[in-house]
């Protein structure tokens, strides 16, 4: 059976399986007996990568069926400073997984698509989760966060950006009832604190993620870079969502009640 590698994000981790990707994220997000729910991101990486630091060399010995032919679903390679140590190069597609096992595939795209916003909300997903406001944009944001000149940075960051609406113009005094997100007087604060002080490109909305991810909250997409390469993952329309993810979507717009 073939071997496929993916690099999770909720939580960070590396994983070989003999599932393919819809088949591995369906297991990832609600296991075997559909007792458990959980969103899951991940990438697919290149079965040809090397490394000095992950165990790859007897992976054919530990990704095996099971004695009954079955596949074997997961073996764990590395769960500390992951995504850190995979080369962007060895990313394929990435696949977003609701609550209950529906998965969505997402392809790069040639380039990044020209944000004119003076202001964006980021939700970064790893190695670190905080909610971020910016008033830089996705390429210009990565770049600064992964820039090893700032007392605080991280060598390489995966995240997207949030819709905020009307906010984008008018922080303090536009309507916000469509948005979901809690404390909105503090994203307005935030939001309108780049607006006064631009020389300071982020405020911190929210230290980390701790709640689900809303989906249907997504601006433009997915990105992960560095400060050498940059790739962008565009999230489909509304309108391309409901035509041809139907089942996703609905999906991905469900609270599931335990």
């Amino acid at each position: 059976m073939k071997i496929y590698l993916y690099l999770s994000l909720i939580p960070e981790a590396l994983i070989a399986s003999m599932l393919p990707p819809e088949k591995f994220g369906a297991y990832f997000a609600v296991g075997t007996r559909k007792r458990t729910h959980g969103e899951a991101i991940f990438f697919e990486v290149d079965s040809a990568l090397k490394s000095d630091y992950f165990k790859l060399d007897d992976l054919h010995k530990r990704c095996v069926p099971h004695p009954d032919g079955q596949p074997k679903r997961s073996v764990y390679i590395s769960i500390y400073r992951v995504l850190e140590h995979v080369p962007l190069k060895s990313l394929k597609d990435l696949y977003l997984v609701t609550l209950d096992g529906r998965v969505l595939q997402l392809a790069k795209a040639s380039a990044s698509t020209p944000i004119s916003n003076d202001l964006h909300l980021y939700q970064e997903i790893a190695p670190v989760t905080p909610l971020i406001a910016s008033n830089l944009d996705p390429l210009a944001f990565c770049r600064y966060v992964t820039d090893p000149k700032n007392s605080v940075f991280v060598p390489k960051l995966a995240f997207f950006d949030l819709y905020i609406g009307g906010l984008v113009e008018d922080p303090l005094n536009a309507p916000a009832d469509e948005l979901p997100y809690k404390n909105l007087d503090h994203l307005r604060d935030c939001l309108y604190g780049l607006l006064e002080h631009p020389e300071k490109p982020t405020k911190t909305v929210i230290r980390s993620l701790h709640c689900e991810i809303l989906y249907r909250t997504v601006q433009t997409g997915f990105f992960i870079g560095d400060q050498n390469d940059f790739i962008f993952y565009p999230f489909p329309s509304v309108d391309e969502l409901e035509e041809k993810h139907h089942a996703w979507w609905r999906s991905a717009n469900t609270v599931i009640v335990e």
